[in-house]
């Protein structure tokens, strides 16, 4: 398992910027649970913190400075006028922990999302969405409210080196090298569950491509080496493109983040 170190040249300031600015998307795209659900961040450093929304506010009033400062136990490690939902951190906690290159770790509540993971085929591969994560994901048996301290291990088994976990009867998680992967990452899961559910509700017979052209699909979104082709046109900047538009989109709808 690879171990992807927060580099040098990043700012705390930075960090809290960006996972600012990605609560603010997430509110953007409507895939908030009003005060519930979480995204954490890795802080730079030889000690575990970790940042995190306090517990109380709307997404979308989360700024940078508000965000919570917490060691892997979920203790405030600076001072703040807030507090942390103990049944997010577990389940945050017990990736960070588990996976150093997990440094962003965003769950959500939405209703597509929370639909797929109560079908027990789970995500299928009905569109290109939702092939970026064909055998790239895990799923966890629903188990109560994360507040158990040993489902933790669970947790990490289930979602192994993917990058993407659906929660069943519950909800979806993704992971990233930085808070903007994770939360394409994210768009992308909550657009396929998205797609399956409305290909569902027209009762048509469902249409899946052969496994090959699935896994072919799979590594080109991912940007991996392809074992069929070699002629694939050079996209590889495509998700660094597509997130600083989403930087651009967060400054004009929501400036204050940065605050």
């Amino acid at each position: 398992m690879s171990v992807v170190s927060v580099p040098v040249t990043t700012t705390e300031q930075q960090l809290r910027e960006e996972l600012a600015a990605v609560y603010r998307l997430v509110d953007h795209f409507k895939m908030t649970d009003l005060i519930f659900t979480h995204i954490s961040s890795r802080l730079p450093g030889d000690e575990p913190r970790f940042l995190i929304n306090p517990y109380g506010l709307m997404f979308s009033e989360i700024t940078a400075s508000s965000l919570v400062e917490v060691d892997l136990q979920g203790n405030l490690v600076a001072p703040s006028h807030y507090r942390v939902n103990p049944a997010g951190f577990v389940i945050h906690s017990a990736i960070h922990e588990a996976r150093r290159d997990a440094h962003c770790v965003l769950h959500t509540h939405t209703r597509s999302g929370c639909a797929v993971a109560a079908q027990a085929d789970g995500l299928l591969p009905l569109n290109q969405m939702s092939m970026e994560f064909y055998e790239r994901i895990g799923y966890h048996d629903y188990e109560g409210i994360a507040l158990d301290q040993d489902e933790k291990s669970r947790l990490v088994t289930d979602l192994g080196e993917h990058n993407a976990l659906i929660l069943r009867n519950h909800g979806l998680l993704t992971t990233g090298e930085t808070a903007g992967r994770a939360f394409m990452r994210m768009f992308y899961l909550d657009r396929a569950c998205e797609i399956q559910v409305a290909a569902q509700a027209t009762g048509a017979q469902l249409l899946v491509p052969p496994a090959d052209v699935c896994e072919h699909t799979a590594r080109q979104i991912n940007h991996e080496s392809s074992d069929t082709s070699g002629n694939d046109l050079d996209n590889s900047d495509s998700w660094d493109l597509a997130w600083d538009a989403l930087l651009r989109m967060a400054d004009r709808i929501a400036p204050d983040y940065r605050d």
